[in-house]
């Protein structure tokens, strides 16, 4: 960002930002983007070792303050820890890039894996936006950022249920988005396509064409206070673009043939879409 748009946007969201998601991906690319604005960032994610080093890059080359939590957003625990670390602190922007992805057959998936998703997607964002923006709102002014997805605008097949995850957060985004604008809070839902991240491997995917993490932040960032929602990066927009002129059956089914590429080597039968 230019300094005065750098200024402009400490002032609104500072002077400090959470993000989730942190140790890698999109979230650590928000956390690279958000550095250049001066906040003072507290990083988030599971893996402690990755959130200190990323703290000490960023301190030794940005203007603010960094901290790290080392949380389990999944769990009530790792929610806690983090509201609680953020008790005394004049936080003013939510980044919530915490998230995962499963893929392949529905009925042949992990109710474990598949919990653990929907706590992480779902139950995280609400809890998270409900507890930091009533913060924001009692200031009068703040942003959160929610990360839904391309699959989120329609049913996927071979990613049913990630799918629904981000429906549920994407339509929350667009609902807050109005609901707390007058109360001073600016709230925008990103749903990007395909990232080159580590979100494909754990989904068990074959990634193809994607765009890059830190190509999403940059445009998620700039979006916020402008938008309800973002389709960052370039892949992203040409691929919303050619889905969303199409009846809504026929886009499940398009991202069904999708996602069937994507994951072909899971050798899934019944997947004929």
């Amino acid at each position: 960002m230019h300094t005065k748009q750098a200024m402009n946007f400490k002032n609104r969201y500072g002077p400090w930002a959470v993000v989730t998601g942190a140790s890698s991906g999109i979230g650590q690319a928000c956390a690279r983007e958000l550095s250049t604005t001066g906040l003072n960032l507290l990083l988030v994610a599971r893996r402690q070792d990755e959130l200190r080093a990323l703290a000490m890059e960023l301190g030794a080359t940005g203007g603010g303050e960094m901290q790290v939590v080392a949380a389990d957003l999944a769990t009530t625990a790792g929610l806690t820890r983090v509201e609680t670390a953020t008790k005394n602190l004049d936080v003013g922007l939510l980044v919530a890039a915490a998230g995962f992805g499963t893929s392949g057959e529905f009925l042949s998936g992990d109710l474990a894996d598949e919990l653990a998703m929907l706590d992480l997607n779902c139950r995280a964002s609400l809890q998270q936006s409900l507890h930091f923006g009533r913060r924001f709102a009692a200031r009068g002014k703040g942003g959160l950022i929610l990360f839904g997805s391309l699959v989120g605008f329609q049913g996927s097949p071979a990613a049913a249920h990630y799918a629904a995850t981000k429906a549920y957060v994407q339509t929350l985004a667009e609902g807050l988005h109005v609901e707390l604008a007058s109360r001073g809070v600016d709230v925008l839902a990103s749903a990007p396509g395909p990232v080159h991240s580590g979100f494909a491997d754990r989904a068990r995917m074959k990634m193809g064409a994607a765009d890059q993490p830190a190509a999403v932040a940059r445009s998620t960032v700039a979006a916020l206070g402008r938008k309800m929602t973002v389709t960052p990066g370039a892949l992203g927009k040409f691929l919303t673009g050619s889905l969303m002129l199409a009846p809504r059956s026929l886009r499940t089914r398009i991202m069904g043939k999708i996602m069937g590429g994507l994951t072909k080597d899971q050798a899934r039968p019944g997947l004929s879409v």
